[in-house]
């Protein structure tokens, strides 16, 4: 567990930059629909619905990289990457059953990400 604590800023950074590549989808909807589940959408409201989707994920990362080197706000940066995550592991798992095959990749991604984060989080706690 103590490898959580001495690798959290690097975990947090990568994955950081990794869900900043979620930009993809508020720059090209269509291409980052495609590329995440293997499908899209057309229209005007999906171009808003997708496009302020990605810059949101995009911002989580942002936050993950932030919170990287920036350790009194690291909890609050990891309660809501996981809460992010967690969202969309969840959303999929529900509704998402045809996209496995294309966005299976990116729900176990955010899965070991949520179960580090939460598990940082816990043990971070009772260590004080």
């Amino acid at each position: 567990m103590n490898s959580i604590f001495s690798h959290m800023k690097w975990i947090m950074l990568v994955s950081g930059i990794i869900t900043c590549s979620m930009i993809l989808s508020a720059l090209h909807p269509s291409l980052g629909l495609m590329l995440t589940f293997g499908d899209t959408l057309s229209g005007d409201l999906s171009n808003i619905i997708v496009r302020n989707w990605g810059a949101l994920i995009a911002l989580v990362g942002g936050m993950l990289i932030y919170g990287a080197y920036n350790e009194p706000n690291r909890n609050l940066v990891l309660v809501v990457a996981s809460i992010s995550k967690s969202t969309f592991v969840i959303l999929n798992l529900i509704y998402g059953s045809a996209y496995f095959a294309k966005s299976g990749i990116a729900l176990v991604f955010d899965s070991v990400l949520v179960i580090l984060f939460v598990l940082y989080l816990l043990l971070h706690k009772s260590k004080k």
